[in-house]
């Protein structure tokens, strides 16, 4: 886990999510966007809950889980930990708010709370984080033979956004259709 980076994060957080709610939805969708490329398409379902939370789920395949020498799954910080491909790189990704691609570190940083959970075939499982910081080990759930993964956070303070705007900018990504689903 990487503390100060997620401090940096949380000192400024409009330089890391313009536009508040709207950018950290981009910076989990973008992933969904990058496995329908990888996949030749996909499907994503955003809601907005009422309680101020937000979920996004496609049916990829999943992230890829790794075993320690018992077959039990291993605690994954990677959402609290700087992605390199995103920072501190030039010519870094541009969502489609024209502004860079952080990862989801940015996400769990500047959530309240964070929820991922993973299904992909041979293992699924959920992990807690809060504030970006890993509070729970992986933790099985049974396999019900889909494949994907959800996201569900409930940003920290940052400004919301409209559906028909977020709608308008997930539509960019060619190869994945997004459901929208406001609860608000």
């Amino acid at each position: 886990m990487d503390g100060e980076h997620l401090a940096h994060i949380r000192q400024d957080p409009l330089a890391f999510a313009p536009g508040g709610l709207r950018h950290l939805v981009l910076e989990v969708v973008a992933y969904a966007a990058d496995e329908a490329e990888s996949s030749g398409g996909g499907h994503c379902t955003v809601t907005l809950h009422a309680d101020g939370s937000v979920s996004v789920a496609d049916d990829g395949r999943g992230t890829d889980t790794r075993l320690d020498e018992h077959d039990r799954a291993v605690k994954k910080p990677i959402m609290a930990t700087k992605d390199l491909r995103f920072f501190d790189r030039p010519g870094t990704q541009v969502l489609p708010d024209g502004h860079p691609r952080r990862g989801m570190s940015v996400v769990a940083a500047l959530s309240e709370w964070l929820v991922h959970t993973n299904r992909r075939r041979g293992g699924a499982w959920t992990q807690r984080y809060e504030h970006g910081v890993p509070v729970t080990d992986l933790v099985p759930i049974a396999d019900d033979g889909t494949t994907g993964t959800v996201v569900h956070f409930r940003p920290d303070g940052l400004p919301g956004a409209a559906s028909g705007e977020l709608a308008r900018l997930v539509s960019s990504w060619g190869l994945l259709s997004v459901e929208m689903n406001d609860h608000r």
